[in-house]
């Protein structure tokens, strides 16, 4: 679990790593959708991963075994798609709304094992769902007034049942066994493959697909976060999530916003003076305090839970 927290720790550090990142391509091209930059920035992470696991793994493709290429491809599908909805749905809705949807996943995960096994979730899991949702809406500085159904609502909805579908794809029985690093592998290549199209269609020459690469800082930076967010994140998720049950995981997951929201206190100024940019660095405020506390808690209740239970069944 410790391990699945610590991976929530690198997502949150892409947060205001790719907002530098996607400034900095911004002052060289100034001109472009921001679907090109988004697009371009994820395939480019999981594209160059896959590049790095490959060099780790010259033989993957001779061992790659039908199931690894299966389990990989629905997990690139899942993420990719999540991805690709979130990052529109962005456009049109406001940063703390797009926050507290995507953490959804704590919900629907739950939803969908009660459905599946024809169980309802424990009063213990539902209360520390409800502890997550609200830490989250407090983080995010949520003003329910402008919580609606538009474009990037749904978008952003309909995104969460992907990273859901993601989720509850790495945990499937049949997938044990598999290796980590070849399916990872596959994942990134999906990933790659499934958005670069997205970028080709809104740049306005072949020129543009190498912005990322234009400079030194934005190229270390890019580099950074796919050693940390892309390649230890995911690989570390896909080798310990299935230690866990979905809905701790779903759970454990929501701690995403908070290590964001803490990387974001000090880390904007330090890019913007390396990188030229200008990036301020947000407050620690009573939001963070509350909201962190509450996804705190739950965290631990969940990990206190899951340790007691295997002594209890024995």
């Amino acid at each position: 679990m410790i391990m699945l927290i610590i991976t929530t720790a690198a997502w949150g550090l892409s947060f205001p790593g790719g907002k530098a990142l996607l400034s900095g391509a911004l002052q060289i091209l100034p001109d472009r959708d921001p679907w090109f930059f988004s697009s371009l920035m994820i395939a480019s992470r999981f594209g160059l991963a896959a590049i790095f696991l490959g060099l780790a793994y010259p033989r993957a493709c001779m061992q790659m075994r039908w199931s690894e290429f299966h389990q990989g491809l629905g997990l690139g599908l899942g993420a990719g798609l999540g991805l690709l909805l979130q990052a529109d749905g962005l456009a049109f809705t406001e940063a703390s709304t797009s926050a507290f949807l995507t953490q959804f996943t704590s919900v629907l995960v739950p939803l969908f094992v009660m459905i599946q096994t024809r169980r309802r979730p424990t009063n213990f899991v539902i209360f520390c769902v409800c502890l997550v949702l609200i830490g989250v809406a407090v983080l995010s500085h949520l003003d329910w007034r402008t919580l609606r159904l538009g474009r990037g609502e749904l978008e952003t909805l309909l995104g969460t049942g992907f990273f859901t579908a993601q989720i509850l794809w790495l945990e499937r029985p049949i997938f044990r066994g598999n290796h980590t690093g070849r399916v990872t592998l596959v994942m990134f290549l999906t990933i790659a493959i499934l958005l670069l199209p997205v970028a080709c269609f809104h740049a306005h020459r072949a020129s543009d697909l190498l912005v990322f690469w234009s400079t030194g800082p934005l190229a270390i930076l890019l580099c950074g976060l796919t050693v940390i967010c892309s390649l230890f994140a995911f690989l570390t998720m896909n080798r310990w999530q299935p230690e866990v049950d979905a809905t701790t995981a779903g759970i454990l997951y929501c701690s995403e916003p908070l290590f964001a929201t803490v990387f974001a206190i000090f880390l904007p100024a330090l890019l913007s003076v390396w990188m030229g940019i200008d990036y301020l660095n947000e407050g620690a405020t009573i939001a963070l305090m509350v909201g962190g506390s509450l996804i705190t808690v739950a965290n631990i209740l969940i990990a206190k839970r899951s340790a007691i239970e295997p002594s209890e069944a024995n």
